[in-house]
């Protein structure tokens, strides 16, 4: 590596190989933050095992995972030492965000912290609240998690920037893929589904909401299927609650599906519904919206940002039954399929949104990305795109 390029230490749950929306993020993170200018490589330990990578972008090297908590300290500790030097590091969960500021502190480099929605609904432990004070940037998934934050944290609000998931481009609009609807035997009926992990710490994610009001919405339209996609030690629950409501029938439960299979799912779909309490953004909304269907989220959390406060989707109450069904019934009743709505979250604009907090990153005064003794420093002022300034600044979605 060529002494004028940078060298990022980052520090994730999981990342390439891995599932769910944090590592898609953390994915989409590393990938535009290593076509930053003069950044040359970005070195990835991850906390969590995943599965096979066929392939890392390029300048990305992703190290094997440390699963224990103790010795994934000493991993990114020895780390940091066998890959000097390092210029900056990243942390990509909060819960990691003590042992991120210890390394900051002892290489003597700025630290850039992330964060994503329920690490930060109650207050922090007092070395988060430390460690978050000394990051020289935090970037929230949405403007709401931002806000959480700044409840708990006395920390500069200018040194907290909103960057929203972005979504993939093999989330397009299409036609209903026969071999789904052959498989779950949904052909000429109406598909309500809901993608997320069935875990017992995320209940809030809703699933049990909406099998509660299925009895409702199944009163006028009896053709509706709620196909539930994804796998968790929650799910005996929530299939003994489609028995106790009478709706066992109208409940499929899919297991987790592969990774390519999930843009037919969306399309197979004709509304996407999550009625989460404690959504940090949600990934999957974008991903529902991509494939041109309806999509229906709860008002209480960072949902408001992937429907830009309801111009892209329904928001609802998530406790009220009564607006939840019919939320569900209208968007049952409209045949028309949406169109792709991300434009705003496509991977180009994310990439600009991101080089520009990199670029304010490192003109932090007190925290400027160090340079090697051979490169001259220019300050480079760049503007934050308009797009993200507006949830930056709390804005509804234009």
């Amino acid at each position: 590596m060529a002494r004028s390029e940078l060298r990022v230490l980052a520090l994730v749950t999981e990342a390439f190989g891995g599932r769910g929306g944090i590592a898609q993020y953390n994915r989409d993170f590393l990938l535009a933050l290593a076509k930053c200018d003069r950044v040359g490589e970005v070195l990835v330990l991850p906390r969590f095992n995943s599965g096979s990578v066929d392939a890392l972008p390029p300048g990305v090297q992703q190290l094997r995972a440390v699963e224990g908590r103790h010795t994934y300290s000493l991993a990114a500790a020895c780390t940091a030492i066998t890959h000097r030097p390092i210029d900056f590091v990243f942390c990509g969960h909060l819960r990691m965000a003590p042992l991120a500021a210890v390394l900051s502190r002892v290489l003597n480099v700025p630290l850039w912290l992330q964060i994503h929605g329920v690490d930060v609904w109650h207050d922090l432990s007092a070395l988060q609240h430390r460690a978050v004070q000394s990051a020289t940037m935090v970037t929230s998934v949405s403007r709401d998690t931002r806000h959480r934050l700044l409840r708990w944290v006395e920390i500069d609000p200018a040194r907290v920037k909103v960057l929203p998931n972005t979504v993939e481009p093999q989330f397009q609009p299409g036609p209903k893929p026969g071999h789904l609807l052959e498989r779950h035997a949904v052909g000429g009926k109406k598909v309500l589904i809901t993608v997320s992990r069935l875990s017992s710490l995320e209940r809030y994610k809703g699933h049990d909401r909406v099998i509660r009001t299925l009895p409702r919405v199944l009163e006028q339209r009896p053709d509706t299927i709620y196909l539930i996609v994804g796998d968790g030690d929650d799910r005996s629950r929530l299939e003994s609650l489609a028995l106790e409501c009478g709706v066992a029938k109208n409940v499929q439960f899919t297991g987790s599906v592969p990774a390519e299979e999930l843009p037919d799912y969306f399309r197979l779909a004709d509304v996407f519904v999550m009625p989460s309490t404690a959504e940090g953004f949600g990934i999957v909304f974008l991903q529902a919206m991509a494939s041109g269907i309806r999509v229906i989220g709860g008002t209480q959390n960072g949902t408001r940002d992937p429907l830009c406060d309801g111009a892209l989707g329904t928001l609802v109450d998530p406790e009220n039954g009564d607006e939840l069904a019919s939320a569900i019934l209208a968007a049952l009743d409209d045949p028309t399929r949406t169109g792709d709505r991300t434009t705003r979250f496509k991977p180009n604009l994310f990439r600009e949104h991101l080089n520009a907090l990199y670029r304010f990153f490192s003109n932090q005064n007190g925290g400027s990305v160090p340079a090697r003794s051979s490169v001259r420093r220019e300050k480079i002022v760049t503007p934050v795109p308009s797009a993200f300034h507006s949830l930056e600044k709390h804005q509804p979605c234009q």
